[in-house]
């Protein structure tokens, strides 16, 4: 898997604002929010796509979602609600690949979260 600007934010290569870190993953605020809360959870793992994803990586994946739910219970919007979602590949919106989850918050979110663009690619 060829570098991304994850592995450079894992690195210190690039600038995040990063407000959770262990040895297996890194969250950071989203450079282009999509809700008032929106975060990413990666792995410190390259992982290309969710298609990539191993046996041996069952425990990073589950880890993702446990990090996603104790930066919500610290930042006290747990129990209000929130969103996450993991895309993959160019139909699934995905653009950068390493696995990230989305973790979004701060508003009542509507289902389907399509934009009028990609419904139109569905007529």
């Amino acid at each position: 898997m060829s570098e991304t600007i994850f592995t450079k934010i894992i690195n210190r290569e690039i600038p995040a604002d990063i407000i959770y870190e262990d040895d297996i993953a890194l969250a950071f605020k989203d450079i282009n929010p999509q809700a008032p809360v929106h975060f990413l959870v990666i792995p410190k793992k390259p992982i290309a796509t969710i298609n990539d994803i191993t046996e041996e990586d069952r425990e990073i994946v589950g880890h993702l979602s446990y990090v996603a739910a104790k930066v919500a219970a610290e930042q006290d919007f747990a129990e209000q609600g929130f969103r996450t979602v993991m895309n993959c590949n160019e139909f699934g919106g995905q653009t950068v690949y390493h696995i990230h989850l989305h973790v979004l918050a701060g508003k009542p979110l509507g289902w389907p979260p399509y934009t009028d663009k990609v419904k139109q690619g569905l007529e």
